[in-house]
């Protein structure tokens, strides 16, 4: 096989070679950050430039698809987040049943040797890929001396005592832990979606609402209730609140993501919009009446406000 420095990439300036680092990387977490810097540092100290390899779909979706777990962020929702941490370049992997059936060693020559002219490999302290996740430490650095890379390793970042993951963001949000949800990722957690059409009963009420379509359904959410919300688009960043759940007052059982944003106007249709999670204020309920239901969501509002106060936008 060609020394690295030798190799022509499928990306343009990477033929000398470049600082890798791979991963599903779901959420972008303050563990995943810190692993990018790592990167990106060591890629401007070997002035070379650094790229992230990660797969769509999710691994275990091909793998095992029934333990596939959602997702914290779909793969727009992380290209976003990495595009914030100054890598080089982005490589997004179709996760298939022939990429997952390559080892360790074939993954290595094939895919970082051969397409991304690997010079050096960062990678997190338990990482491990190739079938059966047979690329351990180990088996990487005996690869390294091989073919001529080194190979980094980071250790954990950890956060109240145990090293930050996804499963255990996961396991927040599902139980409506925004605070220790938003403690592990650095940031509030979020959902995107695009603005669509709705039955405007909300208009009717007094209380319009940014109808949101999701751009995953394996998208992870809160549990349902209303929330405080900061929702940044194209159109500006606007507090308000957000109704995740059922209608159980007007009958609707379907899902629905409703945002009535606070001092805000203009036409919203087809607008992709970031809503970002800051409190949890109520369960959703049934009410006898809408004029019942338009006391509470007046009530909401105030809480909404309040809670918005107390955070930065």
């Amino acid at each position: 096989m060609p020394e690295p420095g030798s190799k022509t990439s499928v990306l343009p300036g990477l033929s000398l070679g470049t600082v890798i680092t791979i991963g599903t990387f779901d959420g972008v977490h303050v563990g995943h950050r810190d692993l990018l810097a790592r990167a990106v540092s060591r890629a401007s100290a070997c002035s070379l430039p650094s790229l992230l390899v990660t797969f769509e779909p999710h691994p275990l979706e091909v793998l095992n698809p029934p333990a596939a777990p959602l997702l914290l962020s779909t793969t727009p929702e992380k290209l976003e987040s990495i595009a914030e941490s100054g890598l080089a370049y982005v490589a997004v992997l179709p996760f298939t049943p022939a990429l997952a059936a390559l080892d360790a060693t074939e993954f290595v020559e094939r895919i970082l040797l051969e397409r991304f002219c690997l010079r050096e490999l960062v990678i997190g302290y338990d990482h491990g890929f190739g079938r059966r996740r047979s690329g351990d430490i180990n088996v990487l650095r005996s690869l390294g001396e091989r073919h001529g890379f080194n190979v980094g390793v980071v250790a954990a970042v950890s956060g109240d005592g145990l090293p930050v993951s996804s499963s255990a963001i996961r396991r927040a949000v599902s139980y409506g832990d925004l605070t220790g949800a938003q403690r592990l990722l650095g940031r509030r957690y979020s959902i995107s979606g695009r603005v669509i059409r709705g039955n405007e009963r909300g208009r009717l009420l007094g209380f319009p609402t940014l109808n949101i379509a999701l751009t995953s359904q394996r998208k992870l959410l809160p549990p349902p209730g209303v929330y405080a919300v900061f929702a940044q688009s194209a159109l500006g960043s606007f507090g308000g609140m957000m109704n995740l759940g059922p209608r159980p007052t007007f009958g609707d059982s379907t899902l629905s993501l409703e945002v009535h944003l606070f001092d805000a106007a203009g036409d919203w249709y087809g607008v992709p919009v970031r809503v970002e999670f800051v409190q949890r204020l109520r369960e959703t309920m049934r009410f006898e009446s809408p004029d019942a239901l338009v006391a509470q969501l007046r009530a909401d509002e105030r809480s909404a406000r309040g809670a918005l106060t107390q955070v930065k936008a």
